[in-house]
């Protein structure tokens, strides 16, 4: 047993690389927030979790020689920091979704920092991202996210290299999936600012000694954060649907 043991810490070493990569850009486990021991230890749990499930693909890589697993390792990690960003940019649409919501209801200034986009965002918009993380892992998304994970073993095997064309073509069509699914998420916002624009232009025109911003900006505010409240519960819902069948779509 113990003459195995090399071979086999090799083998947890090859299947951790594309476990660990996939790990540091998953949604709420790769914010800045989460410290890097706990992602490292992490990745290291859910590594020995798929040992058992994963380990006849990556123990017969084992034993090449050193060049051939520097390359094996430098493959998977690759094929894991690709996979990790598909899954992150699908997860980007609520954060585009919030920040469309947060200009139509005119709260585009007030930011707060995001750790997971490692920079400042309207607090309406990480609020948005708080609360579909939860809503993703309450309905059972992140499992369809270890599944990927497990099928890509499939889809890619391991030590392979991921075409540059086709995964070009993925990241322009997830990019533009995000967008879509950002921005009907945030229609309901985007027709009311059209409405209370054109109705305050139109007030404006009647009334132009009347300092209308001084009325229009409360009312924004109340109104804008009335419809967000109301239909939150709906864009959360729509956001994991979306997410799930993206995945599914995606490893079929």
């Amino acid at each position: 047993m113990l003459d195995a043991f090399p071979l086999q810490a090799t083998a947890f070493l090859i299947l951790f690389a594309r476990v660990g990569a996939v790990l540091m850009l998953l949604p709420v486990f790769s914010e800045d927030a989460i410290p890097p021991r706990i992602r490292l230890l992490a990745a290291g749990g859910m590594t020995l979790g798929l040992w058992g499930l994963l380990s006849p693909a990556v123990l017969p890589l084992a034993g090449r020689s050193d060049a051939v697993l520097a390359g094996v390792i430098a493959a998977e990690l690759g094929t894991g920091l690709a996979l990790g960003l598909v899954i992150r940019l699908m997860f980007l649409a609520i954060s585009i979704a919030g920040s469309i919501i947060s200009l139509q209801v005119g709260l585009s200034s007030a930011v707060i920092f995001d750790p997971a986009q490692s920079s400042s965002a309207p607090e309406v918009s990480r609020f948005l991202a708080v609360a579909a993380a939860v809503v993703c892992m309450a309905s059972g998304v992140h499992h369809l996210w270890i599944g990927g994970l497990i099928k890509s073993y499939t889809a890619f095997p391991v030590g392979s290299v991921l075409p540059a064309a086709d995964l070009a073509q993925l990241g322009v069509r997830v990019a533009g999936d995000a967008m879509t699914l950002g921005v009907s998420l945030a229609a309901p916002l985007i027709v009311y600012g059209i409405v209370f624009n054109v109705a305050l232009g139109l007030a404006v025109r009647v009334a132009p000694s009347i300092q209308l911003f001084f009325i229009a900006q409360p009312l924004n505010l109340l109104l804008g954060l009335g419809i967000v409240a109301s239909t939150a519960g709906t864009t959360l819902t729509a956001f994991a649907a979306a997410m799930a069948q993206s995945m599914q779509r995606l490893w079929g």
